[in-house]
């Protein structure tokens, strides 16, 4: 079967991945940041990284959105950035703080035991992973190419330049 995506088909299929990503990433922020909120997660100051972070997206992901540029497109590749950032530093902070625990209850624990608990301790090690995933959604909503403007409110003519 020859290719039967046209021009106009890719630009189509374009806009429709785009909103798509954009309510993953807004629901996914939205959700994540109650939920820090919900388990109050702002006892020192890293814990409130991911809340910063998580505002800060609500903000620039629908301005980026609304009105792609340069200086949108460049805050929300540097805002997702720190989100990759922040999920590496707290998957570490969350599986450092399990360990310390487990070591003062069971001092004699082998490495894999040791491991193994810290991994399944009472924070989760893995949910800063969350903020990975919703850096690298956002790195793709920002790397994809807006669809083109269109001019008086005619569907499907490309504005002139």
């Amino acid at each position: 079967m020859p290719n039967d995506v046209t021009p106009r088909s890719s630009d189509a299929i374009l806009a429709i991945a785009r909103r798509v990503l954009l309510l993953i990433l807004l629901l996914g922020m939205f959700g994540i940041l109650v939920e820090l909120l919900l388990v109050e997660h702002f006892e020192d100051a890293w814990q409130f990284v991911p809340l910063v972070l998580l505002t800060l997206g609500l903000v620039v992901i629908p301005w980026h959105a609304r009105a792609p540029g340069r200086a949108s497109a460049r805050a929300l590749r540097a805002l997702m950035s720190l989100c990759l950032l922040a999920g590496l530093i707290g998957i570490f902070l969350h599986y450092r703080g399990n360990r310390e625990f487990e070591l003062e209850q069971t001092p004699n624990a082998s490495e894999w035991e040791l491991f193994r608990e810290s991994v399944m301790g009472g924070t989760p090690a893995l949910a800063p992973g969350v903020m990975i995933q919703l850096g690298l959604l956002g790195l793709l909503f920002g790397y994809l190419p807006a669809p083109p403007r269109l001019s008086g409110g005619r569907r499907g003519v490309p504005e002139e330049a």
